[in-house]
């Protein structure tokens, strides 16, 4: 295709700093998990953001922090790979917040990468002022001190403030090419993948302390009922796996009424993507420090590769 551009785009930034956000708001659907709590995101994933002449794979990573346990090296090192061979690294500085030691860390580790062209986005620009937002944009041009901001783009993904722009200038950063994936395919996400990260996401809501970085879910049986071709109905078994009797005590609730509302907001959101009905079945299992464990993280889809 004449004139078409694209390439791979790493998404990356402090936990917390708006990069699932921002990549939900991109691909104008919703592919990636959020909540309040730092580290949600665990795995590099895809999103494709597709534009009139352009297709940008958009790599969600985790966000850079230092590890307390073995995932979270493994959470690093996800990071590490993603900046790989990208053609485009957007980083996220929240509006709201100082720049500090983690940002300079990762100015660092992006400046390793000099072929790839920079973007300074600052999120979540509608929580503060003009004035303190122009105060950011200062000291952002500063951060960079080995390299010079290819663009610095002030967005706010939950108005989708400037949303469009940005897009534009992925798509305008890239180099020539192809088509990776079918113009209208949003994600590179296994089905099962998709469905473990939105029973994951009802299980953060509201899980306090150390709960939310215990969490992990796997899929035990996901199968389509016979005769319901026409009206798809599927019955899905999976396992919520923590670290703690303690921790599955919490997500049980009393009389499993909490367990129950996580099934229920979690089947929701499940049966809008597979546009179908759903029964989902929920376990929970005590994984003994999983995420310190090996072995454990292996079994639950944590390679070190």
């Amino acid at each position: 295709m004449s004139g078409f551009r694209s390439g791979f785009v790493a998404i990356v930034g402090r936990p917390n700093t708006g990069k699932s956000t921002l990549v939900n708001a991109l691909v104008g659907s919703k592919i990636v998990i959020t909540s309040p709590h730092p580290n949600t995101t665990r795995r590099a994933i895809r999103g494709i953001l597709n534009g009139p002449d352009f297709q940008a794979i958009l790599v969600d990573t985790p966000g850079i922090h230092k590890p307390k346990t073995l995932l979270g090296h493994r959470l690093n090192a996800v990071v590490e790979q993603s900046m790989d061979s990208v053609d485009v690294i957007v980083m996220c500085l929240p509006a709201d917040e100082s720049s500090g030691a983690g940002d300079d860390f990762l100015i660092q580790e992006i400046t390793k990468y000099p072929k790839a062209k920079k973007i300074a986005v600052i999120t979540k620009t509608d929580l503060v002022s003009k004035t303190v937002l122009a105060a950011k944009l200062a000291g952002i041009v500063a951060l960079a001190k080995q390299f010079t901001w290819h663009e610095i783009v002030p967005v706010s993904a939950a108005i989708h403030d400037q949303v469009d722009l940005l897009s534009d200038l992925i798509g305008k950063s890239l180099p020539p090419g192809p088509e990776f994936y079918p113009a209208g395919m949003l994600s590179d996400q296994s089905q099962d993948q998709w469905i473990c990260e939105l029973i994951r996401e009802a299980a953060l809501r509201d899980a306090r302390e150390e709960l939310p970085h215990s969490i992990t879910v796997t899929i035990d049986e996901l199968t389509q009922r016979e005769g319901s071709e026409e009206k798809p109905f599927f019955d899905i078994h999976a396992t919520i796996h923590v670290e703690r009797d303690s921790q599955r005590a919490i997500l049980l609730g009393h009389q499993g009424e909490r367990l129950k509302d996580i099934g229920m907001r979690a089947r929701a959101d499940i049966e809008r993507i597979l546009a179908a009905r759903v029964y989902l079945g929920l376990h929970i299992k005590v994984s003994k420090d999983w995420q310190r464990n090996p072995k454990l993280l292996e079994r639950l889809g944590f390679s070190d590769q």
